[in-house]
């Protein structure tokens, strides 16, 4: 059995340059990644209209938003591997036809139970959307060169995708129902249907093995407890309900693990987790997304709860960023060929410290400008630093094991959003509920109301109106910019933690072929 290094080596001798046709299929495999990066953004900024429609409580809030990607997470290795299987490409159009489905459900949904049941689907179908797109670029383009160029490409259009967001869903907004941002998803995947057929070609593991019932229900088993057990301790403290579930599943993760290890044909290669690049390069993209989801988990709600922005002017306020994202993820190609990822991820990162400094010390119904230059900031270093870690990550697998490589990033891209608004997300709110100060005359009901969420608050507040309603806006808005200085350091921390491990984890090797 040939070790995973003789694997790499002779992948990387077979590369072959592509031409025309490979970087049509490019665009086509854009669009997935379009849809799924416009959906984030999307909810984060309809996220206080839904509160004031449907009322969530706050944890039914962060639920709405982490269904997803809790599903998602539980499912990404088995439909990466069932699609190194079975044919990536087929796996990426049946994923394709089911978000579309259920987002159509999510638009229209009455309650906060049945939104939240509907993400969940979208998170079933999703699934199977991401982890085809790398692999299926794995399979594409065989020459690093070339390879590396798709993989700046599809995080731009990540990025593109989170600046097209804000702008799209603000423009709808203003004119129809929250609903109206999960539609969006219909006229980008009709023309996916149509040409990825035509110009995308199926790759597949040529030696799969036999499906691994056990292997699967335990990656699930291990995953999706985990993550709801973060969920519990963000909103409700280490108690029973926090620490049993994440127990749960690192034992079921233990027996994942050894199962793989004792398999002739494991449904996940552990010897990938031996390559201090490869684990290296998730823990980067790990705690990146954490620190970029919690950034606009908070930034969000101040620019439209507290500086009275509408969901358009938000995003229009935040596109500098997600441009310099994008600006930023290419630039940083030709550089990674001339310096090793071990500094060039570190460097990157010291902008997005600066940028979460800013925000620490930034707060306040005047801060747009600040909060602006500190997105862009943020921006540049997150860009560079996940286009170098992504292009590791599949650098560092067989071509063959390329959607079980994907799904893996995937995962910690999905873990790290789920941990973006459960873990930052649930310590802002925390912090909310600790600082805020109800002023007198305030009902009963109503103060309950307003010491569940910021949104809560606003609405609270409108609806009593004179003095009394100034007065507990103005004292939310302390509240909840105090937590936001609290949060913004520990993004800051975050990302210094995942400079330390990228300067010395990725060693001496440069991105080239």
């Amino acid at each position: 059995m040939m070790t995973l290094t003789q694997e790499l080596s002779i992948a990387d001798a077979q590369g072959r340059r592509v031409g025309w046709r490979g970087w049509a299929a490019l665009v086509v495999l854009m669009l997935p990644v379009l849809l799924v990066s416009v959906d984030n953004t999307v909810l984060s900024f309809a996220l206080p209209e839904i509160a004031l429609d449907l009322e969530p409580t706050s944890t039914e809030q962060l639920w709405i938003i982490d269904a997803y990607p809790l599903v998602l997470a539980g499912l990404l290795v088995t439909m990466g591997t069932l699609g190194d299987r079975f044919g990536r490409r087929r796996m990426l159009l049946i994923g394709a036809t089911g978000f579309a489905a259920v987002s159509v459900l999510a638009a229209f949904a009455p309650s906060a139970a049945l939104l939240v049941a509907a993400r969940a689907g979208m998170g079933v179908f999703g699934a199977m959307l991401m982890p085809s797109t790398l692999s299926l670029l794995r399979s594409i383009f065989t020459d690093r060169d070339q390879r590396r160029l798709a993989i700046a490409v599809w995080a731009a259009m990540f990025s593109a995708g989170s600046a097209l967001g804000p702008i799209v869903g603000g423009l709808l907004l203003e004119h129809f129902s929250w609903g109206s941002v999960f539609l969006l998803s219909v006229p980008v995947l009709i023309p996916l249907l149509i040409l990825a057929p035509l110009l995308v070609p199926e790759s597949r593991d040529p030696n799969p093995g036999r499906i691994d019932p056990v292997s699967i229900a335990l990656s699930m088993a291990t995953m999706i407890p985990i993550v709801y057990g973060i969920k519990e301790l963000a909103a409700h403290g280490f108690g029973v309900t926090a620490w049993l579930p994440v127990l749960l599943g690192l034992g079921f993760g233990v027996l994942f693990v050894r199962r793989q290890l004792r398999a002739a044909h494991p449904m996940l290669d552990m010897r990938l987790f031996g390559l201090g690049t490869f684990t290296g390069a998730l823990l980067v993209n790990l705690l990146s997304v954490i620190a970029l989801v919690g950034f606009l988990f908070f930034v969000a709600q101040h620019l439209q709860l507290i500086v009275g922005l509408t969901p358009l002017q938000a995003g229009l306020a935040l596109v500098p960023g997600l441009v310099m994202m994008i600006v930023s993820g290419l630039a940083v190609v030709p550089i990674s060929k001339k310096w090793p990822a071990r500094v060039v991820i570190p460097a990157a990162l010291i902008f997005s410290v600066a940028g979460y400094v800013t925000v620490a010390f930034a707060t306040g119904p005047d801060s747009i400008a600040a909060l602006v230059a500190a997105f862009v900031s943020l921006g540049i270093g997150i860009g560079a630093a996940e286009t170098v870690s992504n292009e590791l990550v599949l650098a560092s697998a067989p071509p063959a094991k390329a959607g079980a490589a994907s799904a893996v990033s995937e995962t910690a891209y999905e873990l790290g959003a789920v941990l973006g608004t459960t873990v930052l997300g649930g310590i802002l709110t925390a912090l909310y509920r600790a600082n805020l100060a109800i002023p007198a005359g305030v009902p009963d009901a109503a103060a309950d109301a307003a010491g569940e969420t910021l949104a809560g608050a606003v609405h609270v507040a409108d609806g009593i109106g004179g003095a009394t309603g100034t007065a507990l806006f103005d004292a939310a808005a302390t509240a909840f910019d105090a937590g936001v200085t609290v949060t913004a350091l520990i993004g800051a921390a975050l990302v210094v933690i995942a400079g330390v491990i990228a300067a010395t984890t990725l060693g001496e090797s440069r991105q080239k072929s």
